[in-house]
């Protein structure tokens, strides 16, 4: 077993025993992905206050998300594909999630199906729906999500279109993947991740085929895939979807201050700053950058968490100092993912625990609840005033 200190050393396993394509997958942006590289590049520039002298004893990082007791200030962002990436890997990281004690968060377009992660956790986790034109298929799958004990929809409202991904059209990313020359050389080099598939019958969209009308096998995925996304979404929409769920909802997506205090408004327990990763439109400004304007906008309104360029537990804590009332992981529980399966998503809250817990305490702190601003050095341009 390899000695894991930090994100970064899964990352390095995960390219090793992953294929191409769905390392590229998780690995990239959008068009020149100037946002997805300052996602984390953008954390950079914030600084700790150090302090010293200060009882460090008896700390707690555990805190809730909407109304949720968690163990740290994170959540597991929806990531499509996650079976892909390791067979059955949805059921994995929800496992891991649920032990660690964190909230799991199943995408519509995921590998494993709602019924199979219920059938292997015992908790509720969250459940995030794209919007979609068809009515019907977003009924049946709150009504799915609901009778698997979801306890929050996730709602993403930045994919209406798609941005487009260089990497993704040139490897021709598939799920399951092309059989091609060049596929089958790299899958071949891959040997743990090809039994493991070879061990599993999940390889297909489990929440979409055999579900969504037309969608009977792979074969027809694409097609339906192309139309699926609802691009007269408005916020009227929104207000309709949380009412068809009827419990508590998330708003994934949101970037501007207008659009948060709509969010705020149209009665989200939560929303998620976030730019996709960077995988959607390139040229917009990092979500840790867009954090405070929200936060100052609406914070008092809404719960308020981040997404996009989490890499440590460091980048946990300046979210939390900034305002965020906690953060998704989406790349980082994947590394981990990859490199070991369930066992590497555990590394890597493990990992992110410690930095956010050893952080937190030399910045003087014993109570993740109760900081704020104060532990860091913030730039002007953070705070709205570009300079």
């Amino acid at each position: 077993m390899p000695v894991i200190t930090n994100i970064d050393d899964l990352k390095r396993l995960y390219k090793r025993r992953v294929p191409k394509m769905f390392y590229d997958y998780a690995e990239t942006g959008s068009w020149s992905e100037q946002t997805f590289r300052e996602n984390t590049s953008d954390f950079d520039k914030l600084y700790f206050r150090q302090r010293v002298a200060v009882d460090m004893t008896n700390r707690t990082t555990a805190t809730q998300l909407i109304g949720q007791d968690v163990a740290m200030p994170v959540a597991l962002a929806p990531v499509g594909l996650t079976g892909m990436q390791h067979a059955d890997g949805e059921i994995k990281a929800a496992r891991a999630a649920e032990k660690f004690g964190v909230p799991y968060t199943l995408s519509t377009l995921s590998i494993c199906s709602i019924e199979d992660v219920a059938e292997h956790t015992t908790k509720p986790f969250w459940f995030q729906v794209y919007t979609l034109k068809d009515n019907d298929f977003m009924q049946r799958l709150f009504d799915r999500a609901r009778a698997a004990g979801c306890s929050a929809i996730v709602i993403t409202l930045d994919l209406q279109v798609q941005g487009q991904r260089h990497k993704d059209l040139k490897n021709g990313l598939s799920a399951p993947p092309k059989l091609t020359a060049k596929s089958i050389a790299n899958m071949m080099t891959k040997v743990q991740w090809g039994l493991g598939m070879l061990g599993t019958k999940r390889r297909f969209f489990g929440n979409v085929i055999g579900h969504a009308k037309g969608v009977s096998d792979p074969a027809s995925l694409s097609s339906w895939t192309a139309e699926a996304f609802d691009h007269a979404l408005d916020w009227d929409r929104v207000r309709e979807l949380i009412k068809m769920w009827g419990g508590k909802v998330i708003l994934k997506g949101v970037m501007d201050v207008e659009d948060a205090k709509m969010a705020a408004n149209v009665g989200a327990d939560a929303i998620v700053v976030s730019n996709h990763g960077g995988r959607q439109l390139d040229g917009t400004i990092s979500s840790i950058r867009a954090l405070p304007a929200i936060v100052d906008a609406v914070g008092d309104k809404v719960e308020i968490h981040l997404d996009s360029g989490i890499r440590s537990g460091q980048d946990v804590l300046k979210a939390v100092a900034m305002g965020a009332k906690g953060v998704m992981i989406g790349r980082a529980f994947v590394y981990g993912l990859g490199a070991m399966g369930e066992a590497g998503v555990t590394s890597a809250l493990e990992v992110i625990h410690k930095e956010l817990d050893t952080s937190m305490a030399l910045c003087g702190h014993r109570d993740i609840n109760e900081v704020d601003r104060d532990i860091l050095f913030v730039p002007e341009d953070f705070e709205g005033r570009w300079s």
